[in-house]
């Protein structure tokens, strides 16, 4: 079972994890045993509430596939049951993302003070490269 907050939670038969073998370096434990896990989690099928379900699948993620299931492939540790533990955390960390409400964007404008400062340094450099120009 893997808890969101107090009152959610995620039985464990909706998350899917295989053990694969790992990439990268570590000698001939790499090549002998499967310490990687790969998590995938189906957001559509799942039993979140349909906020989180929203949200989710609004996100901009590349973990989240078009057809809305979660991906992830732990692989940091040398131990499977770390790996493990890490590709849950990193679940939990990503449904959490979408309970907490975006600010909104206000849109500014430079003060007139910064944009004169712009121009005058833009005449500046202007007129030093005209003084660098040879007289013909």
């Amino acid at each position: 079972m893997l808890h969101i907050s107090p009152s959610i939670s995620i039985p464990d038969h909706e998350i899917e994890m295989h053990a694969v073998r790992s990439q990268g370096a570590g000698g001939q434990n790499v090549n002998k045993v499967s310490t990687a896990v790969h998590l995938r989690f189906d957001v559509q099928a799942s039993s979140l509430p349909q906020f989180y379900k929203d949200g989710l699948l609004t996100l901009r993620d590349h973990r989240i596939s078009a057809d809305g299931v979660i991906t992830i492939k732990a692989q940091q540790h040398r131990t499977q049951e770390r790996n493990r533990e890490d590709a849950l955390e990193r679940l939990r960390l990503l449904i959490q993302s979408v309970a907490i409400p975006r600010k909104k964007r206000r849109a500014t404008k430079p003060t007139k003070a910064s944009q004169n400062r712009r121009i005058e340094s833009k005449k500046k450099q202007g007129r030093l490269k005209t003084l660098r120009r040879t007289l013909e």
